[in-house]
């Protein structure tokens, strides 16, 4: 289960304000990608909370008020799919990422990324912690956030492209999301980048 470890560390070190940092929708074919940054406090206790793809739908949805309510500050940003296009999905991400991190109300003063990669013009210092959403309670409290957000945006989106099916699926390459792009062809949430195997 994720801890304080790291966030200790760095308060002992004179950090104040330290913002675990995660990411959702990386993998799929469709929408965009997703970031949160999100400041606990070193002590807040937040039952159940983990990295969000070990949790169920129902329970990340439980853990997303908590979150809110809990935290000294939190930011919730996207990068969309014309980003994606034109600069990559791993660069996409650091800008989603950066967003976060310049969107909390609190100015952090060092940011956890999970992952194992700094995003570059980060506004702060970084440190990566490889599954960090399973090891440091700031950034499971950013996996939260981003992936709840993300999936709630794909269910809007469904209602736009209903034929897609993306409440269910929320853009992930499964083989009935497979199908229907192979049926109706791409729509403008699609990630042309993502279908050239297709």
């Amino acid at each position: 289960m994720p801890d304080y470890i790291y966030e200790k560390e760095l308060s002992e070190n004179g950090y104040k304000f330290i913002c675990g940092v995660d990411e959702a929708g990386r993998g799929p074919l469709a929408g965009p990608v997703c970031a949160a940054a999100v400041i606990l406090p070193i002590d807040a206790e937040i039952p159940g909370l983990n990295d969000s793809k070990k949790l169920s739908e129902k329970k990340r949805e439980a853990l997303f008020p908590v979150v809110i309510e809990k935290a000294v500050a939190y930011s919730i940003a996207y990068a969309t799919v014309e980003e994606i296009e034109e600069h990559n999905i791993l660069n996409a991400t650091f800008i989603a990422m950066n967003r976060a991190v310049e969107g909390l109300s609190v100015r952090a003063d060092y940011a956890l990324v999970d992952g194992n990669r700094v995003p570059k013009d980060c506004p702060v210092p970084v440190t990566t912690v490889v599954k960090g959403d399973s090891l440091s309670m700031s950034i499971a409290a950013a996996s939260i956030l981003a992936k709840v957000s993300r999936d709630r945006l794909m269910t809007e989106i469904d209602k736009k492209y209903p034929q897609y099916n993306f409440k269910k699926h929320k853009g992930y390459g499964t083989a009935e999301h497979m199908d229907c792009i192979r049926a109706f062809g791409p729509c403008p949430e699609h990630r042309p980048s993502f279908l050239k195997k297709l």
